[in-house]
């Protein structure tokens, strides 16, 4: 099974892993920026960015694009 994983650099990491480094890294505000979605804007927690991330690909997708870039 890890044989089918190793070109995947998110194998292991959640989006909640993932997130919780980005708001770290970046805060609220440059990651609202950086990524123009509402969760992020208005209000922004972890729970709410997560409820609304598993529900939606194309947000995930940008925000996994992210954390790849970023390079912690």
């Amino acid at each position: 099974m890890t044989s089918d994983q190793k070109n995947n650099p998110l194998h292991g990491l959640t989006l909640e892993k993932i997130l919780v480094d980005l708001e770290t890294h970046y805060g609220w505000e440059k990651l609202g920026k950086l990524i123009s979605i509402r969760c992020f804007n208005s209000d922004p927690s972890i729970k709410s960015s997560l409820k609304f991330l598993r529900k939606t690909p194309w947000a995930r997708t940008k925000v996994e694009e992210l954390y790849l870039r970023t390079r912690f």
